[in-house]
């Protein structure tokens, strides 16, 4: 095959791999959220806010202090997105001009880095939108949890249960856009070590995304506790 076209496969497979996958995960969250952790961590903090309320004027200073440092992580991981945006936009146009790189496999034409470019900036300003979201619904429950008129109220609660996992949710969605931009970063290097990347994440995200029968198992008796 010649070499201009080897990302024309590589490429669309590797990112083929990383969507079945996600795909998958998310089926398996819908329909069975006990075997990822996704699932079990929305659940665990579903019986968070469950407890905190009980007595907000209890726990209402651990409670806030315990969603600032989740507004913390998103704030650094906001600020880390939209930084290093910043630096392939100026990377981009310092480079524009500059001659093919003979040690790269594959397509070098100017068109294709562009592209490669292009997704990697996607990447990190999806990430950055993300994590201004899961900052949003972190802000907006730090003042929910704290409200003394809702003790006892379960429709609250449950309410600032679905605002607190909204943000972690978009915290997740923000830390994957992060995944995705690496193996966009090495298809800088080629389609060869890209597709490697795509094969090698799908693997390791399963089971950091997966839980094991123990673990289950913990988290029934934890939670009935």
């Amino acid at each position: 095959m010649e070499e201009g076209k080897v990302d024309y496969l590589l490429v669309p497979i590797g990112l083929f791999l990383l969507a079945l996958y996600h795909v998958w995960l998310l089926f398996t969250i819908v329909k069975d959220p006990k075997r990822t952790v996704i699932g079990i961590n929305a659940e665990s903090r579903h019986q968070w806010v469950l407890c905190m309320m009980a007595d907000p004027l209890k726990n209402g200073v651990l409670a806030v202090q315990t969603i600032r440092n989740n507004i913390m992580a998103s704030t650094l991981l906001a600020t880390t997105a939209i930084t290093l945006s910043s630096l392939i936009s100026v990377f981009v146009s310092s480079s524009a001009s500059d001659s093919e790189n003979a040690l790269v496999y594959g397509n070098t034409t100017p068109l294709i880095s562009s592209i490669k470019y292009f997704a990697i900036l996607l990447c990190f300003l999806l990430a950055f939108l993300c994590n201004v979201q899961s900052i949003r619904y972190y802000a907006h429950v730090s003042f929910l949890v704290t409200v003394p008129t809702s003790q006892g109220n379960k429709d609250s609660m449950d309410y600032v249960a679905r605002n607190l996992n909204r943000g972690s949710f978009f915290w997740s969605l923000g830390l994957r856009a992060f995944y995705f931009s690496f193996p966009l970063f090495l298809w800088t290097f080629g389609p060869i070590p890209m597709f490697l990347c795509c094969c090698i994440m799908s693997f390791i995200l399963y089971f950091l995304d997966t839980t094991t029968s123990f673990t289950q198992l913990l988290h029934t008796h934890s939670t009935r506790k």
